[in-house]
């Protein structure tokens, strides 16, 4: 982008020809494509590792709070117990349990329809302000 605005004059001295300013747009232009493309695809690898280890991290604890879910549901039914049969214990436990998994499971429901889809905003913006650019000197090329 540099060459068209700087108005780099060609080999003999004279303003650049039409075929050369052509020339250089498409080698430019291909260029940029090829480094917004760059930029796109090492934006994704770095949102996707993170997105690995934090996936992998929240997995793990999940892992953990189910033992320590279990064992809490345990004591809950025993401590029950000591008022109500045991199965009535069991039974009040697991229709508390179902209340709040489906109250979870509508939370996050509404939570993932938020969600905004994994673009590379960076390269998006970056590709507009090049589009930006490229109509500013075109529009001043043709006003010269």
């Amino acid at each position: 982008m540099a060459d068209v605005a700087n108005h780099r004059t060609s080999r003999t001295g004279s303003e650049p020809s039409t075929a050369e300013l052509v020339q250089r747009a498409t080698e430019q232009v291909s260029r940029l494509v090829r480094d917004e493309l760059a930029l796109a695809r090492a934006e994704l690898t770095q949102k996707g590792k993170h997105a690995g280890i934090g996936i992998g991290l929240f997995g793990g604890g999940g892992a953990l709070a189910l033992y320590g879910l279990g064992a809490l549901v345990a004591a809950a039914i025993l401590l029950l117990a000591l008022v109500v049969p045991a199965w009535a214990a069991a039974l009040i436990v697991a229709v508390a349990l179902f209340l709040a998994a489906g109250v979870l499971a509508l939370v996050g429901k509404k939570q993932v329809g938020q969600a905004v889809p994994p673009v590379p905003a960076a390269a998006v913006r970056s590709v507009r302000a090049d589009v930006d650019t490229v109509t500013a000197a075109v529009k001043d090329r043709g006003r010269a």
